[in-house]
C-alpha cells in the first residue's frame, strides 16, 4: 500500500511490520532508559555525587522524553512518522555518544538527559500512534506485542550493560548503547504511513462493534458547539466594538479556535481530563522503582550481578504482562472492561511498592520483581488502548502526545525527591512509600471518574429528552457564556 492511500485499518499485513518497528523503538528507548539505573552507582563513585544529584540524569531523560512528546506528534502530523523517528534516532545516538566522553555530571545532564531524551521523544509517540492506525479489532494485542519491547529489552540489556561496564567501564558501555540506539533510524524507514478512510467516523464505528464507548464524538461536538456559536457572534459584532474590546475578543477567538481545532477537540472531553489527572499521579510513582531497585538491592547486601538480574526478571515478566493483558482485553468478555483492567493493574503496582521495604534479600526481591514487572507491562500496554477508547482513533496521535507530555514534570521531580528522601532518612522506605501512594491515588482517581461517568449515563437513559449542549459541555459552558454575553451587550 503506497503512502497517502486512504484505507480502513488492515488489522494485519504490513501492520505487523509496524508492530515490529514499534517493538524495536520501545527496546531502544524505554528499555535503554530503564538500564540507566545500572549506571547509577558508577556515576556516584566516579563523580562523587549524592543520590539526589545523580538521580537528575534519569529524571531528565524521562522528563525530556515526555515533555517533548507533543513535538513528536506535531512532526508526525506535519511531516511524516518516518521523518520524526529517523531524526529522533540520530539525536538519541549522538546524545549517548557525547555522554561516553563526559567529564562532569552537568554535561551528562545535557547529553544523556536532554539530547538523548529529545531523540527518544521524537521516536516514541509517532511509533506508538502508527500501530493504532493499522489495527482496530486486534488493537490491544498489537499494542501488547509492540510494548513488550521494553520488557524484552530490559531482560537482555540489563545483564549485557552490567557486563559491558565490567569489561569496558561505563564509558565503553555508553558507546555500545549509542550504536544500538542508532537502529532507530532503520525502524523509522520501515514505518509506512497510512491515511484512514472516513476518519471522523472511526469513533462511531468503534461504538457499533458492541464496545462500551464512554466518550463519543458527539460529546466533543456538543462541547465545542458553544465555542463556535460564541465565536460567530463575536465575528459578526467586530465592526461595532471599540478597539480595546475588539483586541480582547480576537484573543479569545484565537484561543477558542485552538481548542476547537480538529487535532485537539479531545481536550474538551471531561473524561479525558479525568484520565489526564490520573496520569499525573501515575507518572509520579511508576519511575521510582526502576531508578532505586538496583541501589536498594545493593544496600540490602545483594551482589551487583544479582541486582542487575532483578532488572532482567522485571523485564521478562513485563513481557508477559504486555502480551497476556493485550490478548485478554481483546476478548469479547473483557473488551468492555479495559478501563477496569487498567485500574486494577495500576492499583496492584502501588501495593507492591508498599511492601518492598520488608524485602531485604535477593530471594524476597524476586517475587517483587515478578509482580511489579507483570502489572507494569499490563498498564503500559493499555495506556494507548484506553486513550484511544476515550478520544477515538482520529485523535490518537495528538492525544498520546498530550498523555506523555503529562508524564514530564512528575518524571523530572520524582526521582530527585526520592533521592532526597534517601539522603535525609538514610533508607529507601519513604521513597517506595511515595511511589506506592502515588500509584494508588492514580487508580482511585480514575475509578472515581469512571463511576461518575457511569452514573451520569444511567441517569441520562431515564430522561425523556436529550441534554442540551450547555448541559453536555459541563464546566466548559462557563467559559463560552461570558464572551457571548459581552458581544450581545456591546
Amino acid at each position: 500500500m503506497s503512502p497517502g492511500v486512504r484505507a480502513s485499518p488492515p488489522d494485519g499485513g504490513w501492520g505487523w511490520i509496524i508492530v515490529f518497528c514499534c517493538f524495536m523503538v520501545t527496546v531502544c528507548t524505554r528499555a535503554v532508559t530503564r538500564c540507566f539505573s545500572i549506571f547509577f552507582v558508577e556515576f556516584q563513585v566516579h563523580f562523587g555525587a549524592d543520590y539526589s544529584a545523580t538521580s537528575w540524569i534519569h529524571s531528565l531523560v524521562d522528563c525530556t522524553t515526555m515533555l517533548c512528546a507533543p513535538l513528536g506528534s506535531l512532526l508526525m502530523n506535519r511531516w511524516s512518522c518516518r521523518a520524526a523517528v529517523m531524526l529522533g534516532g540520530v539525536l538519541a545516538s549522538c546524545g549517548l555518544l557525547i555522554s561516553s566522553f563526559s567529564r562532569s555530571l552537568e554535561l551528562l545532564y545535557f547529553s544523556m538527559g536532554v539530547l538523548t531524551g529529545l531523540g527518544f521523544a521524537l521516536c516514541y509517540t509517532p511509533a506508538i500512534a502508527q500501530v493504532g492506525y493499522y489495527f482496530r479489532r486486534r488493537k490491544a494485542l498489537a499494542y501488547g506485542v509492540a510494548m513488550s519491547g521494553s520488557g524484552i529489552g530490559t531482560f537482555v540489556l540489563a545483564p549485557a550493560v552490567q557486563l559491558l561496564i565490567e569489561l569496558y567501564s561505563w564509558r565503553g558501555a555508553l558507546l555500545v548503547l549509542s550504536a544500538i540506539v542508532a537502529n532507530l533510524c532503520v525502524c523509522g524507514a520501515l514505518l509506512r504511513p497510512i491515511t484512514l478512510q472516513e476518519e471522523m467516523a472511526e469513533g462511531a464505528e468503534q461504538c457499533d462493534e458492541k464496545q462500551r464507548c464512554d466518550i463519543s464524538l458527539q460529546d466533543a461536538e456538543l462541547a465545542i458547539k458553544p465555542f463556535q456559536e460564541s465565536k460567530d457572534a463575536l465575528l459578526s459584532a467586530d465592526k461595532s466594538l471599540p478597539p480595546s474590546t475588539l483586541s480582547l475578543n480576537r484573543k479569545w477567538c484565537f484561543s477558542s479556535w485552538f481548542l476547537s481545532s480538529k487535532e485537539y477537540q479531545f481536550l474538551l472531553l471531561p473524561d479525558f481530563l479525568g484520565l489526564a489527572l490520573s496520569f499525573l499521579f501515575l507518572a509520579s510513582g511508576c519511575s521510582l522503582p526502576f531508578v532505586y531497585l538496583v541501589p536498594y538491592a545493593l544496600s540490602a547486601g545483594v551482589s551487583h550481578q544479582h541486582a542487575a538480574f532483578l532488572m532482567s526478571i522485571l523485564g521478562v515478566i513485563d513481557i508477559m504482562g504486555n502480551v497476556t493483558f493485550g490478548w485478554l482485553t481483546d476478548r469479547r468478555c473483557l473488551k468492555p472492561h479495559r478501563l477496569s483492567c487498567y485500574v486494577f493493574s495500576v492499583g496492584m503496582e502501588g501495593l507492591c511498592c508498599l511492601f518492598i521495604p520488608l524485602l531485604r534479600s535477593f530471594s524476597l526481591l524476586v517475587p517483587f520483581a515478578v509482580l511489579y514487572g507483570y502489572f507494569d507491562g499490563a498498564y503500559v500496554a493499555l495506556i494507548p488502548v484506553v486513550t484511544s477508547d476515550v478520544v477515538g482513533a482520529p485523535y490518537l496521535s495528538s492525544a498520546l502526545g498530550v498523555v506523555y507530555f503529562l508524564h514530564a514534570i512528575p518524571y523530572l521531580v520524582s526521582p530527585p525527591i526520592g533521592g532526597w528522601l534517601v539522603d535525609i532518612t538514610g533508607s529507601y522506605t519513604a521513597t517506595f512509600f511515595l511511589s506506592g501512594a502515588a500509584l494508588l491515588a492514580s487508580a482511585v482517581v480514575l475509578s472515581t471518574v469512571a463511576g461518575i461517568r457511569r452514573c451520569h449515563l444511567t441517569i441520562s437513559k431515564h430522561k425523556p429528552l436529550p441534554l442540551s449542549p450547555a448541559d453536555q459541555s459541563g464546566c466548559f459552558s462557563v467559559f463560552s457564556k461570558q464572551p457571548a454575553d459581552q458581544s450581545v451587550t456591546a
